[in-house]
This record gives structure tokens, C-alpha cells and sequence, in this order.
């Protein structure tokens, strides 16, 4: 069973900073790519970064510039650094790791953005 655990997430203020952190049971070379999803109150779950095999990223338009995502391949993990965070940025943030056809998720935590 593959299992994603995440960390990281808690209170911030606007313009504040957190990192997110996602440790993988096996090593992220075993996965095709790697994602950070998050879901706000009321909305459907949204992407928000991507990094594949390769290395290669991708960002919704929303967090460029803001939110960076990397991986320690020593450590199996994968993390969002998220800078000059907004209000809007709220939600609970989930990793996922896809190798097709099969998907996993983490718990989510969750990162509030407020004065």
C-alpha cells in the first residue's frame, strides 16, 4: 500500500510564507509525476503544481511566480514552497502521485491564509 503523508500546513498571514512537505512510502522515481491539488470551501478540487519524472514543471496560472515545486529524491519527498501567499490561497492542499493507471492522495492539510 502506497501511502503519501504530507506536512506543513498551518496559519499564515497574507504575503506570509509556508512549505508544504509530501514523503512517499517508495521511492518518487516509481512515479510517473507528482502534484499538489488543493480545495477550497465550496470548490472543486484545482490544481496547482506538477512536477514529473523528468523533472519537468508545470503551475496554474493562479501561483506562478508565487509557488514553487521541487523534490529530494534522498528523501522521497516532494514540496510546494508558497511565498506571498493570498487569502484566496486557503484551502486544504493534497499530494498526489500518479503512476497510470493508479493515483494516490494524501490526507491534505490545511493552510489558511488570514490577518
Amino acid at each position: 500500500q502506497v501511502q503519501l503523508v504530507e506536512s506543513g500546513g498551518g496559519l499564515v498571514q497574507p504575503g506570509g510564507s509556508l512549505r508544504l512537505s509530501c514523503r512517499a512510502s517508495r521511492s518518487i522515481f516509481s512515479f510517473t509525476a507528482m502534484y499538489w491539488y488543493r480545495q477550497a470551501p465550496g470548490k472543486q478540487r484545482e490544481l496547482v503544481a506538477g512536477i514529473t519524472r523528468g523533472g519537468n514543471t508545470n503551475y496554474t496560472d493562479d501561483v506562478k511566480g508565487r509557488f514553487t515545486i521541487s523534490r529530494d529524491n534522498t528523501k522521497n519527498t516532494v514540496q510546494l514552497q508558497m511565498n506571498s501567499l493570498k487569502p484566496e490561497d486557503t484551502a486544504v492542499y493534497y499530494c498526489h502521485g500518479r503512476t497510470p493507471p493508479y493515483g494516490y492522495w494524501g490526507q491534505g492539510p490545511q493552510v489558511t491564509v488570514s490577518s
